[in-house]
């Protein structure tokens, strides 16, 4: 299989880059490092996420959590697409458009 991210899961990566980085760099690109890190196994192991709360009618969106953060992806029979990095604190079931629906 092959891991893709979309470009809104690599704006997310940038912003909690940018959010941290306000007060220390360094930090911030191990934790941005530390997240794309935990997608590394994906190919191999594909379902080794939970499946997504908010989407329980679906089997083909999954998320890793890392220190707070989901990392919410969906699965073909090809390829595993990172969707959307959130913060677990972030409410999804209020949205209108959720990520595993947008184009």
């Amino acid at each position: 299989m092959k891991l893709l991210w979309s470009d809104v899961a690599e704006a997310d990566l940038d912003d909690i880059y940018e959010y941290i980085a306000r007060d220390v760099p360094y930090y911030a690109e191990l934790f941005v490092d530390r997240l794309i890190e935990a997608t590394d196994k994906l190919p191999d192991y594909p379902k080794i996420g939970r499946p997504v709360p908010e989407a329980d009618y679906r089997d083909d969106v999954r998320e890793l959590i890392v220190q707070g953060y989901r990392i919410i992806y969906h699965l073909t029979p090809d390829i595993i697409l990172v969707l959307t990095v959130i913060h677990g604190s972030r409410n999804l079931a209020g949205k209108e458009v959720m990520p595993w629906d947008e184009g």
